[in-house]
């Protein structure tokens, strides 16, 4: 017996009889044999981390646009907490940690410069549309290894599509990542914000801070042991509803105060502007993108017929790809290089 099937033989002894065991896995698109060391949810959460759209999620905005201080969340911190939450679920509730690390680390690489920001400009301007969330499966399918994407498992695809409050993962691994992003998000941003000035920890309403706490630390932990404990030796995960309903009244409030509204949106004309504008410039210039792109256009572009409605289909999806690739620092170097004049940029 190899490392990996010693691995698999203690996932069927120790884990919950509702947990995801790695040899039940529903497998790749593409064929591989097996690893003699690694299970394959394991593989898969190595291969997200090691792969350039996670590295790059650490130039990424998470709520905050440029913000002056270097102890605000990006779209990597963000998304390394949203792993710690969602392995604390999984080791208590004994699922599948690799699994449910793989989803969690994977759950946001589709996320465009300047966060949400960036992703409702080209929400706007692709025909088809444009969601962080589908745009993280397509990176993992196609965009990432020069056009042959990651080929991950089914369960880590479907978690990372399902990661949304409107998802519905089909593990209990999924689950635990889609909880674990909202518990995530809500406490940092409130922690940002507080942070920048927008308000104080006295300032929010004390109807869901007497219940959940007056602290992140409180809260976050108010939160994931409700979900802890409302779900052992359960089908499916879920919070206790006194504490849920507490915790969606006070997003609801940082929706109106921040996320919609207030200082975190005071840039956000100006990221619409610079992308509409390299949107548009890629689109006619597309040999100006990186060669990856440019060979992944030509691919696509060869199986349709010329000047019609699905090459403009196509190659929007390709400039869409490219622009969802970029940190915000390099999205805004690019910008300076093609549209502000050289003797300006001085100032």
């Amino acid at each position: 017996m190899n490392i990996r099937e010693q691995m698999e033989e203690r996932e069927r002894r120790t884990l919950s009889p509702y947990a995801a065991l790695s040899e039940k896995s529903r497998g790749r698109d593409r064929f591989e044999p097996e690893d003699d060391i690694r299970p394959v949810y394991e593989r898969d959460r190595d291969r997200i981390l090691h792969c350039k759209s996670f590295r790059r999620l650490k130039h990424k905005t998470q709520v905050f646009i440029a913000p002056e201080g270097d102890h605000y969340r990006t779209r990597l911190t963000h998304t390394l907490e949203v792993s710690q939450i969602a392995r604390t679920f999984a080791k208590a509730l004994r699922l599948n940690e690799d699994l449910t690390e793989a989803i969690a680390l994977g759950h946001d690489l589709g996320h465009t410069p300047f966060g949400h920001a960036g992703e409702r400009v080209l929400n706007e301007l692709c025909i088809r549309g444009f969601s962080h969330v589908e745009q993280s499966v397509r990176v993992v399918e196609v965009l990432e290894k020069g056009g042959m994407g990651l080929n991950l498992t089914k369960e880590v695809r479907d978690g990372i599509l399902n990661h949304r409050s409107s998802g519905k993962p089909a593990t209990l691994e999924g689950q635990a990542v889609r909880f674990a992003d909202k518990i995530a998000y809500l406490n940092h941003d409130i922690d940002d914000a507080i942070r920048a000035g927008l308000f104080t920890e006295e300032e929010l309403p004390r109807e869901y801070t007497d219940l959940l706490g007056h602290s992140v630390k409180d809260r976050l932990n108010t939160l994931i042991r409700a979900v802890i404990f409302h779900s052992i030796d359960e089908p499916c995960l879920r919070m206790e509803p006194e504490t849920e309903e507490g915790m969606q009244g006070l997003r609801r409030w940082m929706f109106q105060n921040v996320y919609t509204g207030g200082e975190a949106k005071r840039e956000e004309w100006k990221v619409k502007g610079m992308l509409e504008l390299l949107f548009d410039f890629y689109y006619r210039n597309p040999s100006e993108m990186t060669e990856e792109y440019r060979e992944l256009l030509s691919r696509d572009l060869s199986e349709l017929p010329l000047g019609g409605e699905e090459e403009r289909i196509a190659k929007q999806r390709i400039v869409c790809d490219y622009i969802a690739g970029m940190t915000d620092d390099y999205c805004t170097r690019k910008f300076l290089q093609y549209f502000v004049p050289k003797g300006w940029q001085k100032y």
